[in-house]
């Protein structure tokens, strides 16, 4: 080909780059703008854990009424307040007109949430059972309320540092340990329950597991007879000790004999959010020091 020729070829082919360079930077100028022009959804959010995770992908400003025990983050607690998890002020969610509610499935009445949906207004239904839930539901909340891009990216985060987490802590010697979720009626957790995968990541047996309910309430006896080497108390932050049941009145039990006891952050543990990985976290440190005072006990 001649020098003239190439050079020619060469210079069309700028231009194409630089035309191609310059319509993606105004295609992508005018998904900005749009974006920026389009009002984000007002948003009532049913249940603490609801509120958390909208303000974890930058959306909590977009919240104009919450229910009681909305907690964390601090902002939250300025949320107006127009109910609880099982009684929703209707007249106050006709007053503020939301562009969409999110509501908690299985904690909110399901026969209010019926009569929102009569009225017209939008709603959308969070029931994180799992870890994994909780990132696809991070991931829905991100495409309703405009923050997709900052919600793919916490999800996927979150899935790896939940991997790490079960990597960490893997092929473990099992330990038997009762996770005592309220002292009275004494209550537990079985299969189903969103406390038993901390169980199942830690390497902790549940010896009740596999109760008829997720949460069965059981008695002192049945506890005697499981040879449990630790107790698992969740605490929240206005409880103490006294809220527990008084442990130390039952010896016989190994974990009390040995002072097997862990405590735990309940607000966090308890919550269907990102936090409860670190909840997670601890519980498996906490339960591997007790594996090894076993072990080291049995040398």
């Amino acid at each position: 080909m001649a020098s003239g020729n190439y050079m020619k070829v060469l210079s069309y082919l700028a231009v194409i780059l630089v035309s191609f360079t310059a319509t993606k930077a105004l295609a992508t100028n005018i998904k900005h703008n749009l974006q920026e022009s389009t009002p984000l959804p007002r948003i009532i959010a049913l249940s603490p854990h609801i509120v958390e995770m909208l303000f974890t992908i930058g959306a909590g400003q977009q919240i104009i009424a919450t229910t009681d025990h909305t907690d964390y983050p601090a902002a939250a607690t300025k949320i107006p307040k127009i109910g609880t998890s099982s009684r929703i002020q209707l007249e106050r969610v006709i007053e503020l007109q939301p562009d969409l509610i999110i509501a908690w499935e299985s904690g909110n009445p399901s026969d209010e949430l019926a009569r929102i949906k009569q009225l017209g207004f939008k709603v959308i239904y969070s029931q994180p059972d799992t870890f994994e839930d909780v990132a696809k539901e991070l991931r829905l909340f991100g495409q309703l309320t405009g923050h997709s891009e900052k919600a793919e990216e916490i999800a996927d985060k979150f899935l790896v540092d939940l991997s790490n987490i079960k990597q960490q802590f893997a092929n473990k010697s099992a330990i038997i340990g009762f996770y005592e979720v309220w002292s009275r009626p004494l209550t537990t957790i079985a299969e189903g329950s969103w406390p038993q995968q901390f169980l199942d990541i830690c390497g902790i047996n549940n010896p009740f597991a596999q109760a008829r309910v997720g949460y069965p309430q059981i008695n002192i006896e049945q506890v005697l007879q499981a040879n449990v080497g630790v107790i698992i108390q969740p605490l929240a932050k206005k409880q103490t000790d006294e809220n527990s049941y008084n442990w130390q009145k039952w010896p016989v039990v190994p974990a009390v004999k040995h002072q097997q006891m862990i405590t735990i952050d309940a607000d966090v543990i308890h919550r269907m959010t990102t936090r409860s990985l670190s909840a997670l976290l601890d519980l498996c440190q906490q339960a591997e020091k007790s594996r090894q005072y076993y072990q080291q006990a049995d040398s």
